[in-house]
């Protein structure tokens, strides 16, 4: 996780990615590949565009992983969007709207 942070933050330089946020990381049983749930906190940004960016930058960034981690086996990142954020976003302005109707 912290890998993947750290090459999309110095090494991409894909601008469709843009700011992202890593949120986990689950590896498959056989280490072949890793499902990299990303977050965007930009309300604005599209996210297809960053998926896309995203899935041009997978080979870079599995070779770069292959160097960083030196296992016989890096996993393929396979990136999806998080909608728990979304999730967060949501619930924290229902609690504000009622908050103010409250008052």
């Amino acid at each position: 996780m912290h890998e993947i942070s750290d090459i999309l933050r110095k090494e991409a330089k894909d601008p469709s990615i843009g700011e992202i946020t890593i949120m986990r990381v689950k590896v498959s049983d056989d280490l072949k590949f890793a499902q990299v749930y990303f977050g965007v906190l930009d309300r604005t940004a599209e996210i297809e565009k960053i998926e896309e960016g995203l899935q041009r930058a997978t080979g870079y960034i599995h070779r770069l992983l292959g160097k960083r981690l030196r296992l016989k086996h890096v996993p393929r990142p396979v990136f999806i969007y998080d909608r728990n954020i979304d999730y967060s976003f949501r619930i924290s302005e229902i609690l504000k709207e009622i908050g103010e109707e409250d008052n």
